[in-house]
């Protein structure tokens, strides 16, 4: 019973210090002082006439004093590039890059971005997806202007929308976790990722470290295995609030969703070693809390003890939550933590234990 009641205790302590350093991440938020700089906008689009045709238009309206838009055209069998064709005829700001055939031991998506970022102009580049919308004008603006003369990397948050159901409070849950995680390690001097539906960073950053060449082949890490490798605690700040955001559409059915989240964890495990020991402590302590501790708790020898420890990392996640989407502009049911950690812990072991023996996992095309 002592050895249970000792890493009953060691599993909630390790919790309870992960969210109170948090908390302390999302105390540290650094303010850049230096104006606007120019910037290029990139996105690479497959078949996402649609989404473009709402997207541009919110771009071309940003409130900023020059930048250009890139759109990678990927071989796309709908009707962006007629469409991309018609835009570039009378908006200079507006700029097509196409890929017409691709190298076949590149991944689509890097290879497309590489090819913008080759034909920006500026020193600057920020990266969103077509199916993201900028929270308003100042979007741009606000992702540029947060930097100082050492920064290279802008970390950006992009949230899900708010639609009914348990599916999407979770997914919007999920997100906001792995926000905290992204933005307050970042906080604390050790940036490991990044979202590249909100991601900013130079051009010759990305063309000194020869861009995507060591994950070429791999689905998916465009943005966070990038991070991963050319990030520090001086050259990387991360960009918050309300205006700093760009909104994704969320998956609809939990199929579509485990599939995306897959390739997202499955992509982590090329993160430095110290990242993933790091995260894996988090995820795992998290797994334990209900597959170990709770069913543990009546033979303990602190049962009450145990109890109080429960309840204060309860409370914890609460705070760190509506902190955070407080300090992020945007709204969350926080009443719903409880019962989303613990459907929260059944998500980790099922995809964790997945994406640990999965090989290769498509994209688009």
């Amino acid at each position: 019973m002592f050895i249970i009641t000792l890493l009953c205790f060691s599993i909630l302590g390790i919790q309870i210090i992960y969210l109170l350093l948090f908390l302390l991440g999302f105390a540290k938020v650094k303010t850049g002082t230096q104006p606007t700089h120019p910037v290029s906008i990139i996105v690479c689009a497959h078949d996402e006439e649609s989404n473009l045709r709402e997207l541009i238009p919110l771009l071309l309206a940003q409130d900023h004093p020059e930048f250009e838009i890139i759109v990678v055209e990927d071989r796309c069998n709908d009707g962006t590039y007629d469409y991309l064709l018609e835009m570039t005829a009378t908006c200079k700001q507006l700029k097509m890059v196409r890929v017409v055939h691709k190298p076949e031991h590149i991944n689509g998506k890097k290879y497309g971005l590489t090819l913008g970022i080759k034909a920006a102009r500026h020193e600057w580049l920020l990266f969103t997806d077509a199916d993201c919308r900028p929270v308003g004008n100042q979007w741009v603006k606000q992702m540029t202007s947060n930097y100082d003369e050492n920064t290279q990397i802008v970390l950006g948050f992009s949230p899900y929308t708010k639609q009914p159901g348990w599916l999407n409070a979770f997914i919007r849950f999920e997100s906001i976790v792995a926000g905290i995680q992204m933005i307050s390690l970042a906080n604390l001097g050790n940036p490991y990722m990044g979202i590249g539906r909100n991601l900013a960073y130079t051009k010759s950053i990305f063309l000194t470290h020869k861009g995507f060449n060591n994950h070429l082949t791999i689905t998916g890490g465009d943005d966070d295995l990038f991070v991963n490798r050319v990030a520090t605690a001086k050259n990387t700040r991360v960009s918050i609030g309300a205006e700093a955001i760009t909104w994704s559409h969320p998956k609809e059915s939990w199929r579509e969703f485990l599939h995306q989240k897959l390739r997202h964890l499955s992509v982590g495990k090329k993160y430095r070693a110290v990242d993933k020991i790091i995260l894996s402590l988090f995820s795992l302590t998290w797994m334990l809390t209900w597959f170990f501790v709770v069913p543990a708790m009546g033979f303990t020898l602190s049962l009450y003890g145990m109890a109080a420890l429960i309840i204060t990392r309860w409370i914890l996640q609460i705070i760190l939550i509506k902190k955070t989407t407080h300090k992020l502009g945007i709204g969350f049911e926080v009443w719903k933590t409880p019962f989303l950690d613990f459907i929260f812990s059944f998500y980790y072991l099922v995809t964790g234990l997945r994406a640990l023996v999965v090989k290769r996992i498509q994209w688009k095309n």
